[in-house]
Order: C-alpha cells, then sequence, then structure tokens
C-alpha cells in the first residue's frame, strides 16, 4: 500500500479513536437517569374563577372608579415604560408594534389613523363604536389576550391594581382635553 493512504487510514482511524474516547468519558461523567414523564411540569396555581376566564372579571372586583381616586400619574408614567417598547405616547408621534397612545382614553376601539388592527381587535370594537373607557382600559390592561381573545398584543398585563391605575391615571393625561378620571360611586 501507498504511504500516503496508509497515512490517510491511520488519521481517519485516530480521529475515530478521540471522538469515541471523549464521547465514552463525557457519558460517564454527565449521566443523566431518563425522566419516568417526558418535559417539565408548570406548577400553577389554578382558581375556578381563572378557568372559567375570570381573569378579565377579576380585574373588575375592585371599581375602577375606586382605583383611580388614589391612582398616581406620575408613577403611571414609569409604568408606561413597560409600554414605550411598543406603543409612543406622543402627540402626533408614530405607530410603533402597537398604535400611537396619544388621546387613548375615550377614543374609540380600532380606530387609530395608520395602524393595522388584528380581526379580534376589530371586531371588538362593532366597527369603532365602543371606545377606551376606563373599565375597558382597566379589563385590557390587566389581561389583554383575555380580555380580546385573538388580539395581537402579546403583553402579558399588569395584574397589580395600583399599577393598572396609576398606568390608566396617566394614559388620561395624554392628551389635549384629558377625561376627568371617575369619581368613586361613579
Amino acid at each position: 500500500m501507498n504511504s500516503y493512504v496508509n497515512m490517510g487510514v491511520g488519521a481517519l482511524l485516530g480521529t475515530v479513536f478521540v471522538l469515541m474516547s471523549v464521547s465514552i468519558a463525557s457519558e460517564g461523567i454527565f449521566k443523566s437517569e431518563a425522566p419516568e414523564k417526558a418535559g417539565f411540569e408548570i406548577a400553577a396555581a389554578e382558581s375556578g374563577e381563572a378557568a372559567g376566564g375570570g381573569e378579565a372579571a377579576a380585574a373588575a372586583a375592585v371599581p375602577i372608579a375606586d382605583l383611580l381616586a388614589k391612582a398616581d400619574a406620575k408613577a403611571g408614567e414609569a409604568v408606561f415604560k413597560k409600554c414605550a417598547a411598543c406603543h409612543d405616547g406622543t402627540k402626533g408621534g408614530p405607530n410603533k408594534v402597537g398604535p400611537n397612545l396619544w388621546g387613548v382614553v375615550d377614543r374609540p376601539i380600532a380606530s387609530h389613523e395608520g395602524f393595522a388592527y388584528s380581526a379580534a381587535m376589530k371586531d371588538y370594537s362593532k366597527g369603532a363604536s365602543e371606545k377606551w373607557t376606563f373599565d375597558h382600559l382597566n379589563g385590557f390592561l390587566h389581561a389583554p389576550k383575555k380580555y380580546v381573545p385573538g388580539t395581537a398584543m402579546g403583553f402579558a398585563g399588569l395584574k397589580k391594581d395600583e399599577e393598572r391605575a396609576n398606568l390608566i391615571a396617566y394614559l388620561a393625561t395624554l392628551a389635549d382635553s384629558p377625561v376627568p378620571l371617575p369619581t368613586p360611586g361613579q
């Protein structure tokens, strides 16, 4: 046989030997037992309320007027930073991933000029006859995907009543003529 062929076969056998040795050694070092059941179990608290779409209803457990009575628009501005990745809040500002939120309070739902809303949001707006009331904003910001099933908004929601109220109070300030906050008992 040719010495070049011998060299090639020797290199191939040497490579196979090294790879097999590393494989056997790493299997011995990093040995793991196969689980009885594939996958990971995610522990989540289930309540009868959450199972029946009660999360959106849970947002309404405390009337929004009561929450807004204690709300702080300045604190809401800090919460808005979570929204700023996808929404702009300046007058005449651009639409981003989500529509511009200037004047959103009391604006017809799914009506901002130049933004392509999801079919679910258009359906929910009933032809832009529904408006972003404080109650609608509260429910939507609590759990967007549960409040408007099929919405394109990927945000998980604000579960804390105080954060949500602060944000809604801040959103109410983003307008030429801000809508007055409701008073408790209204």
